[in-house]
């Protein structure tokens, strides 16, 4: 029989991270603050800087920056879309020096860079807000090692979400349309809506008492953000040791400034 001989080579997978707080193994990149605000009326500029760092120990990065838009799904996922495809986009209003739009980074190296912001004199719209994203990406990927050893080429992707309002945008407002009690996942599904002119974030808390026994458990706050007019569901999972009985939960969103939106249910959980 003929002897065959195997070449055994290693097999590379390309990765392609975007990150909204950043490091990937020995390979990465830092964008500080992940978010830049911005509030000026329309014919006028503002300007902020970012600071970007490789944090690399032994690769130089080549990056370009970009921009797009960006809006959650009725989950609080980030959803990505191009430039100027949201009409609360303001990707078009914004730049950075020209020489800022492509650089190396060596190894530990950073870099500040202006963005700035420039509002139309007639915008094309009368929306108080809006957002875009900019992003930092990665042009040459690099070799590196996932968990568990294999090889891998990988490419980061940094956004940083850049939000602009007017100075007269104040209004937050948050209403809780529904409250439901879902048996089969064992969680409450809080529907509520974004009824302001601006962006809103806050938490929301849920108390569990029982109705017989007057027994009350809490859970920890849930984080949530929203943008105008956002419509979300949220999920509450119920307690791992809640005992079997009839409840009466109570949920509360706390947005900041002493602006509450209450919402009770009394369910019965067998």
């Amino acid at each position: 029989m003929m002897n065959k001989t195997c070449t055994i080579r290693p097999i590379y997978f390309f990765i392609s991270v975007l990150l909204f707080s950043l490091n990937y193994a020995q390979t990465g990149v830092s964008v500080s603050p992940p978010r830049l605000y911005f509030e000026s009326t329309a014919g006028n500029s503002n300007t902020q800087t970012i600071t970007i760092t490789n944090v690399s120990t032994k690769n130089t990065l080549d990056l370009a920056v970009s921009l797009g838009d960006w809006e959650y799904s009725e989950k609080g996922e980030n959803l990505m879309y191009a430039a100027n495809t949201l009409k609360n986009s303001c990707a078009g209003w914004i730049s950075v020096k020209k020489e800022d739009n492509y650089f190396s980074l060596a190894p530990g190296e950073r870099k500040d860079i202006e963005v700035t912001i420039t509002v139309p004199t007639k915008p094309a719209d009368t929306l108080a807000a809006h957002t875009a994203v900019l992003f930092v990406s990665q042009m040459n990927p690099v070799d590196d090692v996932d968990n568990k050893g294999a090889k891998i080429k990988v490419s980061i992707r940094s956004g940083i979400k850049v939000f602009h309002k007017i100075p007269s945008a104040k209004t937050k407002k948050i209403e809780i349309q529904n409250l439901i009690f879902d048996k089969a996942k064992k969680k409450l599904a809080l529907f509520f809506e974004n009824q302001g002119n601006i962006w809103t974030d806050g938490k929301v808390y849920a108390d569990f008492v029982n109705i017989e026994d007057g027994k009350k458990i809490s859970i920890d706050p849930i984080i949530f953000y929203t943008l105008p007019g956002n419509k979300r569901e949220l999920d509450i999972s119920l307690p791992a040791d809640l005992p079997k009985g009839k409840y009466s939960a109570s949920v509360m969103i706390d947005y900041g400034d002493n602006n509450l939106e209450l919402g009770e249910l009394n369910f019965t959980y067998d």
